[in-house]
């Protein structure tokens, strides 16, 4: 179970997990039930708050909130006394045993604490690369820009859909979305120069994507939305939906300054248990590279608490039948 925290030396708990989103609090309910000693830190932003109503969540099927997913997640972990401590983890380390992590535990702790645990779960997640737009910050973070078309592009059919992107991703959003939802489809650069190439135009022209590459220097907000963008040249487009494709920062760092793998966003390499290339460190959900889902870093969280309760009595320096492989090898 959780460790309570008494006054003296913390003993070495089975598993740290360092994150409150889906992910790690779906990890946090298996461990829970397998009856294993470990402590969840959750620095209280996992971009699943971020999201107003989710229709694809299964059973959901009049939608849920992502602040409520978390909430009913952490109630249910609740149930079988876990601790999840509001918290950030500053440094992790190699230690005899397992792992040494440092962490400040709520605002404005005064002492460090330090946790050490055989093995790792990262469930640190991203951060959306917000859009540049005026006199407008963190607008994705206030519901005003949508991020996940697979989400929610379903209630956006047939509407005017805008995509705040460029290079291969911003391309590669806006013709996934116009294949899929909606024909009036407009991919905004924001000013970035788009060099495209024949099969690029080629595709632009099949699904009849226009492309706007001016900044845009006005914006128009209706409903709680942004309804109306003005370029530089004084042209106004009008869009029922925006999403962001500008992509995403991982918070990873923890993970690479262990030396794990990495693809060159940052998002980490794991196997089918979802086990890094550094023995006994695990990563799920948003920062591992993917699917961008709720679904999917809950099913990461199952499969690496799974794995971690499995390989418990075994220390990790022997772990080399699966964890020092590359990701995807058994």
């Amino acid at each position: 179970m959780a460790e309570q925290w008494p006054g003296g030396q913390e003993e070495q708990l089975d598993c740290l997990i360092v994150g409150g989103g889906p992910a790690g609090l779906t990890a946090a309910l298996y461990l829970a039930r397998f009856g294993r000693r470990f402590l969840a830190v959750d620095a209280g932003d996992s971009r699943a708050s971020w999201i107003p109503t989710s229709h694809n969540v299964p059973v959901f099927a009049d939608g849920i909130s992502g602040q409520e997913i978390l909430a009913r997640q952490r109630e249910h972990v609740a149930r079988y006394g876990a601790q999840v401590v509001r918290g950030t983890v500053t440094t992790l380390r190699k230690a005899e045993g397992g792992f040494a992590a440092t962490f400040e535990e709520g605002a404005g702790a005064a002492v460090p604490r330090e946790v050490r645990a055989r093995r790792v779960l990262l469930a640190t997640g991203a951060d959306d690369v917000e859009p540049d737009l005026p006199a407008l910050p963190d607008a994705i973070r206030r519901g005003l820009v949508r991020y996940c078309p697979i989400c929610d592009g379903y209630e956006a059919m047939d509407k005017r859909i805008a995509v705040m992107g460029h290079g291969d991703k911003g391309l590669g959003e806006a013709v996934f979305v116009a294949r899929t939802y909606s024909r009036d489809v407009t991919l905004l650069t924001l000013g970035q120069a788009m060099n495209l190439d024949a099969g690029e135009r080629e595709r632009i022209a099949k699904h009849g994507i226009k492309v706007v590459h001016e900044p845009v220097v006005d914006l128009g907000i209706e409903g709680g939305r942004i309804t109306l963008l003005r370029t530089e040249s004084g042209e106004e487009h009008r869009f029922d939906v925006l999403y962001s494709a500008l992509g995403l920062r991982l918070r990873s760092e923890l993970a690479l300054g262990l030396g794990a793998e990495h693809d060159g966003t940052g998002a980490l390499l794991v196997d089918e248990h979802n086990r890094t290339t550094v023995p006994g460190l695990y990563a799920a959900g948003g920062v591992v590279r993917g699917l961008d889902q709720v679904v999917v870093a809950m099913g990461h969280g199952a499969v690496a608490a799974t794995d971690i309760h499995n390989r418990c009595e075994l220390p990790t320096e022997e772990e080399v039948d699966g964890a020092e492989k590359k990701p995807g090898r058994t």
